[in-house]
């Protein structure tokens, strides 16, 4: 059986300018933290994997240990920083139910066909699973999240770019590796689906426009839908030819591709 296994931020929708840093530095406001990150600075924040991780590498800076009055201890850290994450989880749900962060072009319509040609859809992700759960259902409706298993979080001891996420969704869902086909938007996430052996279909963001993206089969500016404009396709290594919008056709040619560094002409990496 076919499977389409989506990341969330930045591919179900694009959570990392307005929801998760608007999330952060509201958190930071409520607990007094001396910190606020720019956009900029948050870019440099998405090369880390999962939110907690993102907010522990403040413990880097002294000045912000000081000011902060962060324990020396490990256990308390791991206390605060728990404490700290359960707030930003809380005000990030607070904007997708705000209808704040809009879901991506052509995620619900490519979800939709999917299921009803019986494939497998499942979502991995390092964010926490209560703020992906609400990403899904705000993106596909609640009934059809209901019947699509999230992995998310703490779920494996290794964030992206390490594979585990997928390899774990693989094992758990009995999935065939040729025949599942990973959906992501930024290099990490790309280097876990491939390091797990999985072909990826790359949705680049504002923020990952200029990754490399050189393992990907396909990588495009977004998957589009009927009433938008067409699709730009940035690199295609493998057998699909996108239209206006990427199909489910498109993804099946993805399956079990190879990727190559050959550029087809018309296509940039």
């Amino acid at each position: 059986m076919s499977a389409l296994v989506f990341d969330c931020d930045g591919v179900l929708a694009d959570t990392e300018r307005y929801g998760h840093l608007p999330a952060f530095n509201a958190t930071f406001a409520e607990h007094g933290l001396p910190v606020r990150w720019s956009e900029e600075e948050y870019g440099e924040k998405l090369a880390i994997g999962g939110g907690k991780e993102r907010m522990a590498s403040l413990f880097a800076d002294p000045a912000f240990v000081r000011e902060a009055g962060v324990p020396d201890d490990d256990a308390a850290r791991a206390e605060l920083l728990a404490q700290w994450h359960r707030t930003k989880t809380t005000r990030f749900r607070a904007l997708v139910a705000a209808g704040e962060i809009p879901a991506r072009p052509g995620v619900a319509r490519l979800i939709g066909e999917a299921l009803d040609a019986g494939w497998t859809v499942a979502v991995a992700s390092t964010s926490a699973e209560e703020s992906v759960r609400a990403v899904l259902e705000h993106a596909v409706g609640a009934d059809t999240a209901a019947g699509i298993p999230v992995f998310a979080g703490d779920v494996v001891p290794a964030k992206k770019p390490d594979p585990a996420i997928y390899d774990l969704v693989v094992a758990d869902l009995g999935l065939d590796r040729g025949d599942t086909l990973v959906v992501e938007d930024s290099r990490n996430g790309l280097l876990a689906a491939t390091g797990a052996g999985l072909p990826c279909l790359v949705t680049v963001n504002g923020y990952t426009r200029a990754e490399p993206f050189d393992e990907a089969v396909l990588v495009v500016s977004e998957l589009g839908d009927p009433d938008r404009p067409p699709v730009e396709v940035l690199a295609n290594r493998g057998p699909a030819r996108p239209g206006h919008h990427v199909t489910l056709a498109d993804a099946r040619a993805c399956l079990g591709a190879v990727p190559s560094t050959d550029r087809p002409e018309g296509a940039t990496p």
